[in-house]
Formats: C-alpha cells, structure tokens, sequence
C-alpha cells in the first residue's frame, strides 16, 4: 500500500493517541513538545523519497543562496500526498485550543475556525495563497539559521516537524534548536533530537509566560545545528499558508 492510497484514519488514530494533556503542558512550559510515533519507517522512506519528484513542489530554495544556512528545502504544491494532507488535518484541531487559549492570555485576536478547510480559505482570500508545507534536506556541514515560519498577517501560533531519518545512524548533528527571548535577561536556548517518524510541536512565533502582572509575550526562534555526518530529512508542516 502506498502513501496515496492509505487510509485517513490511520494517521489521524496516531495523531489522536498521543498524551495530549501531556502534550499541551509541555507547549505551555516550553513553547515545544516531542509527540511519540506518527509515521512507520517504510512511510518516512515514502515521504523522504518525494524530494527528487521536482513536479510535486512549487518552489526550491538553496539556504546559502539566502543566507538561510546551507542545505535545502521544497514547499509542496496543494496537491498534497495523502500522507501530509492527512496528518495537518489531524493535528489542526488538536493545536487549536492551545491557539486559543495563547491568544486569549495575551489578548490577542483568535481568528482560526474549527476548520482547518475554512481557515486556509480565509488566508487565501487574505492574500496568502501557496502552500508552506515543506520537505527539507541536510548533508554534512548543512544547517538552518534561527529563524520564523511568517509568511504574512495571516498566523497560526504552532506548526510541526517530522523526522524522516534515524539520529545516531543515518546522521549525526543535526538537533532542532530553538531559543527564547526573555523580558531583561539572556536568551534560553534548547536542542532536540527528532526520531525518525516523531514529531515536534513547536511554536511558530511566541508563546504566552506568566509573569508578575498577569502574561507576557516570550519571542521564540527555531533552526538546525549543523549535521556531522550523512543526511538529515525532514517533513514541515505549517498551518498558515504564505504569499
């Protein structure tokens, strides 16, 4: 069976079984959190082998041209595989509450629907209407400056990234790096390594700390530490689209 013809509930079951209280704690004290498995190794294999079907992208960006870091990326058209249509779909609903529950701590307008169909309609009509959905690849040397996935006024507070590649034996180096500004102090920073078929949730700007006259706005930023060895795949999944 391939990634084309897998059936929807499949994914959304794996996306739906994680400790999602559990989950939200940890986005709540951190801005990020680890989910267990969400793709078998032969589905990462599937996804990590698209990369070189250069009709199913819209666009390539080489990270030195840019700046960006080194290695490369490739935003998907909206002609999704299954695969990555099914897992954004699972995970909108569940990211939704903790949206909202962001935005109303730091009185911010919470414009994102029940549905995920609906609030990708009103970032077209906004202006923001290419898919950010992203399949990135790292060889030694490579890595991702710090940096936001904001393509417009049109936010939704967290996205998700999928390991495709075992740390340790298809790569090393390689951590998901993030960083958090402090009010009046140094900038924390972290580093995760992404199993292959886990995800990480992570904050795509901000995220709300308690402080002393109720919440504060904690400016957050996520890259790659440079890859030692071998090659580091990754499937991005953003849920605004850009312009």
């Amino acid at each position: 069976m391939t990634a084309t013809t897998r059936p929807a509930s499949r994914v959304t079951s794996r996306v739906d079984a994680g400790d999602w209280s559990a989950l939200t704690a940890e986005l709540d004290a951190h801005g990020h959190a680890l989910t267990g498995p969400l793709l078998s190794a032969g589905e990462c294999r599937e996804l990590a082998a698209l990369y070189d079907d250069a009709d199913r992208f819209r666009t390539t960006v080489d990270m030195a041209r840019h700046r960006f870091g080194s290695g490369q990326y490739r935003y998907f058209t909206h002609e999704l595989p299954d695969l990555v249509r099914e897992l954004r779909e699972a995970f909108y609903p569940r990211l939704l509450p903790v949206a909202r529950d962001w935005a109303e701590k730091l009185g911010k307008a919470a414009p994102w629907p029940d549905s995920l169909e609906e609030w990708v309609a009103m970032c077209h009509a906004a202006g923001q209407s290419k898919s950010a959905q992203i399949l990135l690849r790292y060889g030694p040397g490579d890595w991702n400056a710090l940096h936001r996935d904001v393509f417009g006024d049109m936010l939704f507070p967290l996205q998700v990234v999928i390991g495709l590649d075992t740390p340790g034996t298809d790569f090393t180096g390689g951590e998901f790096l993030m960083t958090e500004q402090r009010a009046r102090a140094q900038s924390r920073g972290s580093a995760t390594t992404l199993p292959r078929g886990h995800g990480l949730i992570f904050t795509t700007r901000d995220r709300p700390v308690a402080s002393k006259r109720g919440w504060s706005n904690a400016p957050m930023r996520h890259g790659v530490s440079t890859v030692r060895s071998g090659r580091r795949r990754t499937l991005g999944l953003v849920f605004h689209d850009a312009a």
